[in-house]
């Protein structure tokens, strides 16, 4: 007589009937993370933290986790590659790069969608307690340049002024201390061609330049000098705003925005003459002003809870309209027909290219 299966035996049978079972399909988010990750421009930080915290508390899904990096090292984090391992989406002070995207390209990272927010102007701010400052992007050029206009033909020197008033008679007789952003930031790549450009134009021989010599006149009309005069301070602008306050004489650049919340310690300069207002902004008529993005990943919107539903949140009314939350913390909000067209563009996952 045969003896029934010893529970040795049964144990193996149950593991090899195991192993040829389908495995079920794995599940990026439970595997790695059930959350957004977003990164990048400290000045579309609170825009975008603002929206994460409101999405967190009205849908299913968890809160995203937002980190302010710098718009060039949160383009560098997102174009790193796909999977949980990298980030979902990246803001952006300044429009991404053609070697941006070349190097998400390079890294499997095919398809990506562009989605403009609104507008944003860039202030030189100082503190409440000093006078106002009334500048022109030529000034500005001439006191932060790296290199500058000798004035013995059409030859440059190392930036020899020490004081406002070197630069320009009108101006305080005030050390030149500028208080900005790394080369990571958009907003220091903006301010470089915004305003250091807009002044270095004035010379109409290194305007010249620009077609003879294009990555020469970049380099006159955006390096910024090295010797103190302008310091690096980071990416935390609230930290700025503390140095400004103790040091009455020194300047910060920051986004509108951040002045906007800030307008009881610190002011905003005259530029060309046009004060840095909303209203002025959203005319464009202060000649600082720019728009400001941010960038998702098309294949983690499959992979990641929640990426469709924030952009839908991002781009409603309720949040980037002329009367949403957003335009609260200082966002200036694009025309009707821009904010369509990209409010399609987001919710379709719209692939960009240059």
């Amino acid at each position: 007589m045969k003896r029934p299966f010893g529970p040795t035996l049964v144990l193996i049978l149950f593991a090899a009937a195991a192993l040829m079972m389908p495995l079920p399909a794995p599940d990026a988010g439970a595997a790695g993370r059930d959350y957004i990750s977003i990164v990048g421009s400290s000045t579309v930080y609170p825009f975008a933290t603002v929206v994460a915290e409101r999405f967190g508390k009205t849908t299913k899904f968890k809160t995203p986790k937002v980190e302010a990096t710098g718009s060039g090292g949160g383009l560098k984090l997102f174009c790193s590659g796909i999977g949980v391992r990298y980030p979902d989406i990246t803001n952006a002070s300044r429009r991404i790069k053609k070697s941006e995207l070349d190097r998400c390209r390079a890294n499997g990272v095919k398809e990506i969608t562009e989605i403009k927010i609104g507008y944003d102007g860039i202030v030189l701010a100082n503190s409440r307690k000093a006078a106002r400052m009334r500048i022109s992007r030529k000034d500005l050029f001439l006191a932060l340049a790296k290199d500058v206009p000798s004035g013995i033909g059409e030859s440059l020197i190392p930036n020899p002024y020490k004081t406002w008033k070197d630069v320009n008679p009108a101006l305080p007789d005030v050390r030149i201390e500028v208080l900005g952003p790394p080369p990571t930031s958009g907003t220091r790549d903006a301010f470089a061609e915004l305003a250091l450009q807009g002044g270095c134009r004035e010379f109409s021989w290194i305007r010249a330049m620009k077609k003879t010599d294009k990555k020469r006149y970049k380099a006159v009309c955006e390096a910024i000098r090295e010797d103190g005069a302008y310091i690096e301070a980071g990416e935390n602008d609230m930290l700025i705003v503390k140095k400004l306050e103790a040091n009455p004489h020194a300047f910060g650049i920051f986004g509108f925005s951040f002045l906007d919340q800030n307008a009881d310690r610190i002011q905003g300069s005259i530029i060309d003459g046009v004060e840095p207002t909303f209203e002025n902004i959203a005319s464009g008529q202060y000649p600082l002003a720019r728009p400001l993005y941010f960038y998702v990943k098309k294949a983690h919107a499959e992979m990641i809870p929640g990426i469709k539903e924030y952009i839908r949140e991002f781009t409603s009314e309720k949040a980037w309209g002329p009367e949403g939350y957003l335009v609260d913390k200082g966002l200036i909000p694009m025309p009707d027909k821009e904010r369509e067209k990209f409010r399609r563009d987001g919710r379709s996952l719209k692939n960009f290219s240059m």
